[in-house]
């Protein structure tokens, strides 16, 4: 690691050159804008279409990384992921997605699967019926907030046949498919703001 550089009178205008760059041995280094959560969450986009670009096994393992933090009931960890590369499964996959073509854009599918054995094992049907869909679903958002952090995008699918799906990918038994998550670079980072309820129908406080 470099050691840190002071910032005097006499180096400050060699250091610092206009709003985005910051200069250290003549090498501009861009200054990244970091959102906060709000901002960062406001801001995240289902995307559907991608650039011809490449999302690196080291940004995917991050997203897992991310999902796997999740909180779970128990502590249970009811989630297994696949991450699919594969073009020709990706045209099986989309087959049995409603058929929408978007997603072969992206770089990696991933599937979200629920082992909800898990949880049953701690809190029966509820366990299985319900805190094994809550804590997947819990593992997504953190996926799809990592990517946006990481100027990627996804889109959190539902449509989807779960008998084929588990067909193609051989899923055994134990595994329950419940989110598809195409990711890669926007082809295009201007979607609209979609609107939301008005705050007052949402929320009631009890004082």
């Amino acid at each position: 690691m470099n050691d840190p550089i002071e910032i005097s009178k006499d180096n400050s205008k060699e250091l610092v050159k206009g709003f985005a760059e910051f200069r250290e041995n003549d090498k501009p280094v861009p200054i990244v804008k970091k959102l906060d959560f709000l901002e960062l969450s406001k801001s995240r986009r289902s995307i559907r279409g991608f650039k011809n670009q490449n999302v690196s096994k080291e940004q995917l393992m991050k997203l897992i990384d991310a999902a796997q933090s999740a909180p779970s009931g128990g502590n249970c960890q009811p989630w297994h992921f696949y991450v699919i590369k594969n073009k020709d499964l990706q045209a099986e996959i989309k087959e049995k997605s409603c058929g929408q073509d978007w997603i072969l854009t992206a770089s990696a599918i991933i599937v979200v699967c629920s082992e909800s054995q898990r949880s049953e094992k701690n809190y029966g049907e509820r366990g299985r019926d319900l805190y094994s869909i809550q804590d997947t679903a819990a593992a997504i958002q953190n996926i799809l907030l990592c990517a946006k952090s990481m100027g990627l995008g996804t889109c959190w699918c539902g449509a989807f046949d779960e008998k084929k799906l588990s067909e193609i990918l051989n899923l055994p038994g134990k595994f329950r498919p419940v989110g598809l998550i195409p990711v890669g670079y926007p082809a295009n980072d201007s979607y609209p703001t979609q609107n939301r309820r008005p705050v007052e129908e949402i929320v009631t406080f009890i004082d």
